[in-house]
């Protein structure tokens, strides 16, 4: 009997109530044998055509679902769009609508009994992914109402981590997959873990850093993961074959952050050597970017051709991929703190892009998040507004629809205890964004 079917019922190849699908098929198989004569160049063409007439019908169908009234290339559009991506030349201007938060709707989550290391948002903008130094992964549904844990993976001791689901040090950074399925974290401990991001369940370890994992990004569209460590070295990993790819050296001092979008590419923050780094992984090669006078702490790309970090010389540098120096420099962004009788900068600590657009925040413990407009072609960095919150802002990511900003909040910087802010709660912040208007313009004049 065919598998899935009962073995006394009888299957006909000669149906009498042939399914709508059969007959699709049958027409098409008639119409290619009626197109035996054509050439491969007009095969080529037919194909194109009904797979464009496919497109338009999808997408037809999808507006019809949003209950579109005005009718639209949509596929154009969306062509046109990802085009524009692909050559990190899609700016959408949304910086000028943004409006000052209501503080008394940053709706704070509590659950870290140390200070929060790192955090990640769903593709979906319905999940948030926390870890800390207490060891412990915490998975929180956002909703507009209430932050609900939906699951916990406490932290354990040191030694304890194959038989113990948590990790047994701090954890310094996390990415997730593009498609929502795998959750990576980065631990002091030299350990990288993979887990199930649906069910927080673990399914490897990946060994082979010599040192603390600092940062990790997941190739957009792809399971490859790049991580970086204090060993000064970037590796290669297929998570979904659980295979680890290879390593690239280059750095000369500890790595402190890393990102990736869909080129086969990452960017790093290369401390207190100065510099920022993109390596291309196929070639096994890297350009230098120099610009900063401290230790550069984070680093985030804002699209393909363009990129900010922060150092702890208190500047905000935006990067085009093609120039050694930053396109736009604000120093002492967050502005400068009486340390022991001297005026020294507050520490960029965080930095965070909304993708393919013009709006960027910055964090630091100066009692405030900062959200920047970048300027026309990126080389300006013009300042909107405060957002007060008291801590130190290790951890900063824009939803993907840019509706609201998470900060990771701790008494305690994420690499060190140089300093403490007893007043400030290890927590969660979710910042409602609210706009002025919904509209944007898909591409800046002159941002190439």
């Amino acid at each position: 009997a065919t598998a899935g079917r009962p073995a006394d019922e009888e299957v006909s190849s000669d149906s009498e109530t042939e399914s709508p699908l059969l007959g699709r098929r049958r027409r098409e198989a008639a119409a290619a044998e009626e197109e035996v004569d054509e050439t491969p160049q007009e095969k080529k063409l037919r194909l194109a055509k009904q797979y464009l007439e496919e497109l338009r019908q999808l997408e037809e169908e999808r507006a019809e679902e949003e209950e579109e009234l005005e009718p639209a290339d949509l596929i154009g559009d969306r062509l046109k769009e990802d085009v524009l991506e692909q050559k990190g030349r899609l700016q959408r201007l949304v910086a000028k609508d943004v409006q000052p938060p209501d503080p008394a709707r940053i709706r704070v989550l509590r659950g870290h009994q140390l200070p929060v290391t790192c955090l990640v948002i769903s593709p979906d903008d319905k999940f948030i992914f926390s870890a800390s130094k207490d060891g412990s992964l915490i998975k929180c549904k956002w909703e507009v109402d209430s932050g609900k844990r939906l699951c916990v993976v406490p932290g354990g001791k040191k030694g304890t981590e194959e038989r113990h689901m948590g990790h047994a040090s701090h954890v310094l950074c996390m990415a997730i997959s593009s498609d929502g399925k795998y959750l990576a974290t980065g631990d002091r401990n030299k350990l990288i873990m993979i887990w199930d991001a649906a069910t927080c369940k673990r399914l490897h370890i990946f060994r082979g850093h010599r040192d603390a994992v600092s940062g990790l990004s997941f190739r957009k569209g792809t399971h490859q993961l790049y991580s970086a460590s204090h060993d000064r070295c970037v590796k290669v990993w297929d998570v979904a074959e659980n295979a680890y790819v290879e390593t690239l050296f280059g750095h000369q001092d500890v790595i402190t952050g890393l990102d990736s979008l869909s080129r086969e590419c990452c960017v790093t923050a290369g401390g207190r050597d100065g510099t920022v780094r993109l390596w291309k992984i196929p070639e096994e090669s890297q350009l230098v970017f120099s610009g900063h006078q401290g230790s550069i702490d984070c680093i985030q790309l804002i699209n393909e051709e363009h990129m900010v970090s922060g150092a702890d010389d208190g500047s905000l540098a935006l990067w085009g991929l093609t120039k050694k120096k930053p396109l736009a420099l604000a120093r002492q962004a967050h502005g400068e703190q009486d340390a022991q009788g001297l005026q020294q900068p507050y520490w960029i600590s965080a930095v965070a892009a909304l993708r393919n657009s013009d709006l960027l925040a910055t964090g630091s413990h100066s009692g405030s998040v900062k959200l920047w407009k970048c300027g026309e072609g990126f080389r300006k960095l013009e300042h909107l507004l405060d957002i007060p919150l008291v801590g130190f802002v290790n951890s900063l990511k824009f939803s993907a629809a840019g509706d609201f900003l998470v900060a990771g909040i701790g008494q305690e910087h994420r690499l060190g205890r140089w300093w403490r802010i007893k007043e400030a709660k290890n927590s969660i912040c979710i910042i409602p964004l609210k706009q002025k208007t919904t509209a944007s313009s898909p591409e800046s004049p002159g941002s190439s």
